[in-house]
């Protein structure tokens, strides 16, 4: 599994507001030591307000706070906002719906493939924001 940079700028903008606790964190103040473009992080962070993980704040003393309890939200929760997981075999339909026949050999590699993505599904379910801060 690949993760684009929005997950991973994600994943900092969250661990980041779930140190703060209560208090409101600027772009800025992740963009700068993480070493994030703030245009790119900004568009993060109103990504993860649609979602309902953060909650923002404008004006002086505004930021960006988690909507709910660090320990309430898993890294697959903010990773799916921005790389949804796969649909198991998606490869083997892709393959049927462009006329190509599945071969047994594809059909083993992508039940392979499918059981590697579950276990990094269930990896990244079992761990909360919270486990990251600790």
């Amino acid at each position: 599994m690949t993760l684009r940079k929005s997950s991973r700028y994600a994943l900092y903008a969250a661990i980041e507001m779930a140190k703060a606790g209560d208090e409101p964190v600027t772009v800025a103040q992740v963009a700068g030591p993480h070493g994030i473009p703030a245009t790119a992080l900004a568009k993060v962070f109103q990504q993860l307000v649609r979602a309902g993980m953060a909650v923002g704040t404008r004006g002086i003393g505004g930021g960006y706070r988690l909507a709910r309890p660090r320990g309430d939200i898993t890294v697959l929760e903010v990773v799916s906002v921005f790389d949804p997981p796969r649909t198991p075999g998606a490869d083997l339909l892709n393959a049927r719906a462009n006329g190509q026949p599945a071969t047994p050999q594809a059909a083993a590699l992508r039940r392979l493939l499918d059981e590697v993505d579950e276990g990094i599904v269930a990896t990244l379910a079992s761990v909360t924001l919270d486990t990251l801060v600790r």
